[in-house]
């Protein structure tokens, strides 16, 4: 049996070589059946092609007589001339061919000797005949050249036709023959190839019985040890002795069993350093399929949120976002799927400590050869101190703002003094007159009611000014409130009124009707103004000639508007404009060069930008933007 087995490649060697030579055999007999076949069809292309060019010959001879005739009849010389050399010309190729397609089937002179020698006598007349015709038409004898046309080119015409007869019969005689000869080659075929096919099928099925008994049970073992294969089962062994393919192949499959489960093992600890390795990495680790479903997370997320995997799955892990982020980030991570462009969001996640701590969340997406998402991969990272040390940077920001404006009130201390006492003064007067006529014999009420009423507005007025000092002493976190701008300016102006006038600087304003309110921290922007318009007055101390200065308004666009203060000063600092909003930078002998910066840093809280430009012929203007939104 091993001694069969080791014979399998040349046994089937020798059943397909049989096959091939039973098959050869009948082949042999029909190519030479239709080789005979094939060498009559030859010969008969051969008769066609020689009536086809003499036929050509003789429509070439009808033409060209109809031709000459008409011609003859129109007597045009010239064109009769032409006419005639052309068609000789073309007459004469057509005799060309003929000749040449005769001399290829009657090489052998088994057929009639006399066509060859009526197609040269035809071809050296019809010459000799054009000639005369053209020398007739030169002489404008027409009625001898139409004469000599009906007795000399007709018999021509005839001779081409009689021909044409005679070929057309040889064809049809080689027809007949051919037709006999196929008959006979079909009689031989369909003996020859049943008989191929029959002694074919009793070779193949003898010799496929005999190998298919000496194949079948290896191949069986061979196909479930690959089943076994398939099914994970790397320790099964196909157990098959010899050495034929087959035996060989069994090896084969044993040792790519063994490969496959040395490189399982080996993927299997890839896989857990790779997944000790997400799991132990300082940030939250997770995977999504392309609809944005979960379908993986890290150990430390796990950990950090003290929840079930089963719980975080799918959609589950919306639960663990801030309800105040949760509409937020399911909204950028919906867009960023629908874009298919990678996101970052803060939000803040349930911890397992019971509380919500700030995460820094990266989602970028995987895409295949062909630019389809796959997969979407995703990691957080705890951001809370960094948050913390943001709130922490914003309040000693706020805190140092506080101080610029308790500076900034330390300075126009002598100022606002005035602009209370002129209120307070005012009362004490009022309230003079009211008890003086009150103290009449006949008190007067009316007057005295006139002047207690204005005691009340200037009490009003000098309460207002405090309110406004003490909200600039206000120190806190930013509150945000719907506030008019220029309604805000206004106020600004009336407080800084004693200020600009001990200086003789006139205050103008070019306030735009139709803003729209704004969402700002009121005591932010006004110290933004009054630290603007400050500069501003301090710039035109020491220049002669106008001093004023311009506050004004206007619509940026759709979404933002446009805040301006102009002076006429001594304009921005030579080769240094570019560092006037840098920290500690001052023009002033005792500044603090925090102003500017501080401004700067409230207006981009509020969305908007800060710059200076200079005026033509001098001073500088600041202009700023806030979002209206």
């Amino acid at each position: 049996m091993n001694r069969l087995r080791l014979n399998i490649g040349p046994r089937l060697v020798l059943c397909f070589a049989l096959i091939i030579v039973s098959m050869l055999a009948g082949d042999v007999i029909v190519l030479w059946q239709f080789h005979i076949v094939q060498a009559q069809a030859e010969r008969l292309n051969g008769y066609d092609e020689e009536l086809v060019t003499v036929l050509r010959v003789h429509s070439d001879m009808l033409k060209f007589r109809d031709t000459l005739e008409s011609l003859a009849s129109a007597r045009d010389s010239e064109r009769l001339k032409a006419e005639t050399q052309s068609m000789n010309v073309a007459i004469s190729e057509d005799m060309r061919r003929a000749k040449s397609a005769l001399l290829a089937v009657h090489s052998d002179n088994a057929s009639d000797p006399t066509i060859l020698p009526t197609l040269a006598v035809v071809q050296s007349n019809l010459q000799s005949e054009t000639a005369s015709v053209i020398e007739l038409a030169e002489a404008n004898d027409w009625n001898a050249l139409q004469v000599r046309l009906a007795n000399q080119l007709r018999p021509l015409e005839f001779s081409i036709s009689a021909l044409v007869e005679r070929i057309d019969h040889e064809v049809r005689a080689e027809h007949a023959q051919a037709a006999a000869k196929i008959r006979q080659v079909q009689q031989w075929i369909f003996i020859a190839v049943p008989a191929t096919v029959v002694l074919t099928l009793l070779i193949a099925g003898t010799l496929g019985l005999a190998i298919t008994r000496s194949i079948t049970r290896p191949l069986e073992q061979l196909v479930q040890g690959s089943k076994r294969l398939a099914g994970g089962d790397f320790k099964h062994r196909v157990a098959l002795q010899g050495e034929d393919e087959l035996a060989q192949l069994g090896r084969v499959s044993n040792d790519t069993a063994q490969q496959l489960q040395d490189l399982y093992e080996s993927l299997q600890n890839s896989e857990d350093r790779l997944r000790r390795v997400i799991n132990t990495i300082p940030a939250h680790v997770w995977s999504t399929l392309p609809d944005g479903s979960v379908d993986f997370i890290n150990q430390r997320l796990l950990e950090s949120t003290g929840m079930p995997i089963d719980a975080l799955l799918g959609s589950g892990w919306q639960s663990i976002v801030h309800p105040d982020d949760r509409t937020r980030y399911i909204t950028k991570w919906r867009s960023a799927l629908a874009a298919g462009e990678p996101v970052e969001i803060e939000a803040r996640v349930w911890t397992a400590q019971h509380d919500y701590r700030w995460l820094l969340v990266r989602n970028v997406p995987l895409r295949d050869g062909h630019g389809e998402i796959v997969k979407w991969y995703g990691t957080g990272i705890d951001i809370e101190d960094r948050k913390r040390a943001e709130e922490s940077l914003r309040k000693a920001q706020g805190d140092l703002a506080h101080a610029n404006r308790v500076t900034t009130m330390g300075e126009l201390s002598a100022s606002l003094a005035h602009e209370i006492n002129q209120p307070i003064s005012g009362a004490i007067t009022n309230a003079s007159t009211c008890l003086r006529r009150l103290d009449h014999e006949q008190p007067d009420l009316e007057g005295a009611r006139v002047a207690a009423s204005r005691i009340i507005r200037d009490a009003n007025r000098a309460a207002e000014i405090i309110d406004r000092i003490k909200m600039f002493f206000r120190k806190g976190v930013a509150t945000k409130e719907r506030l008019d701008v220029n309604e805000m300016i206004r106020e600004m102006e009336i407080l800084l009124h004693n200020e600009a006038t001990q200086h003789s600087v006139s205050v103008q304003t070019k306030l735009s009707a139709d803003l729209p309110l704004i969402v700002a921290d009121r005591v932010q922007l006004q110290q933004v103004l009054m630290n603007l318009m400050i500069n501003g007055i301090e710039a035109m101390k020491a220049v002669d000639g106008l001093r004023q200065l311009t506050l004004g308004t206007r619509n940026e666009g759709k979404e933002q508007l446009l805040v301006s203060v102009e002076d006429t000063g001594i304009g921005l600092p030579a080769n240094q404009a570019d560092q006037i909003f840098n920290a500690f930078f001052t023009t002033k002998q005792h500044g603090t060069g925090m102003g500017l910066r501080i401004s700067r840093t409230i207006i981009e809280a509020h969305g908007g930008r800060l710059w200076a430009t200079d005026n033509y012929p001098r001073g500088a203007s600041f202009h700023f933007t806030l979002a209206v939104s």
